[in-house]
């Protein structure tokens, strides 16, 4: 058996959602009959959602026979021991033509008993956002279990939700028990746990083709709420060219902003594998065997057995994912 050499595309995985839009074709070239994208699953391991590679000598396996195949030498010895043959992250692009539903998501312990699944820590960073466009993060004031109630109850969850109005390079952290939602015109690149998990408080009365309402999960998220947790949900990080800038670092991922403006020498020194998102521009990525580009909408899986790789570009800002 080859060993696992080379930078890995997988097909994109898309998404038919009711509130989803045209950006994902148009703006990142996503290749699509689906009248309304939401998202672009690029890498996943959500069970019945699995990745399939798209380049290289691997093409046409599932990242799931990745896994079984070369194990550590795809995640890290420390990821393998912790993860098994389940890949730890989902990677997405989100495309909100219209507003998503106020929601939340389970810790891992409540996801484990109620779902056999991991809890859902994701990031947002946002990669375009049509004028006034907004997210809601959190409240805007102290929350009581009590007081939220009331307002679901009365429909006024609005007037105690966080609206922040958002452009291209606003950063989020969502942790597990914050409640959250994608406003319209807003697209943006997803990181988070594999998991698909998703408890929904209020969704704009909004009905589908049949005049369905799409179902809510409040009995189940009132137990999910953090309502102690503190609202530093906005992340502020630094720009400095060609080498890796801090955003979030959690338990369950660390994402870098990388602006690359001249080749850049990479050493693997973290025991994982590392992802690329390119959310601007284009770059290439040469290892000692082959290269591979990647464009703005495109995503790129470093193997944990690469030790050495190099990036190169005029003008491209990635997202640097590792666990």
């Amino acid at each position: 058996m080859k060993n696992i050499n080379y930078p890995l595309k997988f097909e994109p995985i898309l998404k038919d959602k009711i509130w989803g839009g045209q950006k994902l074709k148009s703006l990142l070239n996503k290749d699509s009959n689906l009248p309304n994208v939401g998202e672009s699953w690029e890498i996943s391991d959500v069970e019945g959602v699995t990745s399939i590679v798209s380049n290289g000598n691997l093409k046409g396996q599932s990242l799931k026979q990745l896994l079984e195949a070369y194990k550590a030498d795809l995640i890290g010895e420390k990821n393998y021991k912790i993860f098994g043959n389940k890949f730890p992250l989902l990677i997405k692009f989100i495309d909100a033509k219209e507003d998503l539903s106020i929601q939340l998501h389970p810790n891992d312990t409540l996801a484990a008993e109620r779902h056999n699944s991991f809890g859902k820590t994701e990031m947002w960073y946002v990669m375009q956002a049509d004028d006034d466009a907004n997210l809601i993060v959190g409240f805007n004031q102290k929350m009581t279990p009590e007081k939220y109630l009331k307002h679901l109850e009365e429909k006024t969850l609005t007037e105690i939700l966080n609206f922040d109005t958002v452009k291209t390079g606003d950063t989020y952290f969502i942790e597990v028990g914050r409640v959250h939602a994608i406003g319209a015109g807003v697209m943006l690149a997803e990181i988070q746990q594999t998991s698909d998990i998703t408890y929904r408080v209020y969704d704009w009365d909004r009905v589908d083709d049949n005049g369905n309402e799409r179902e809510l999960h409040n009995d189940l998220a009132i137990d999910a709420f953090d309502f102690n947790m503190p609202e530093n949900f906005r992340v502020a990080y630094q720009k400095e060219k060609n080498k890796s800038n801090d955003m979030v670092s959690c338990p369950y991922f660390t994402t870098n902003y990388l602006h690359v403006t001249e080749p850049i020498l990479k050493l693997n020194t973290k025991d994982s594998f590392f992802i690329y998102m390119c959310v601007e521009g284009e770059a290439l990525i040469e290892t000692e065997t082959t290269s591979e580009f990647i464009k703005q909408g495109e995503t790129i899986l470093i193997p944990a057995a690469i030790e050495t790789y190099k990036i190169s570009s005029s003008n491209a800002k990635l997202l640097e994912v590792y666990v």
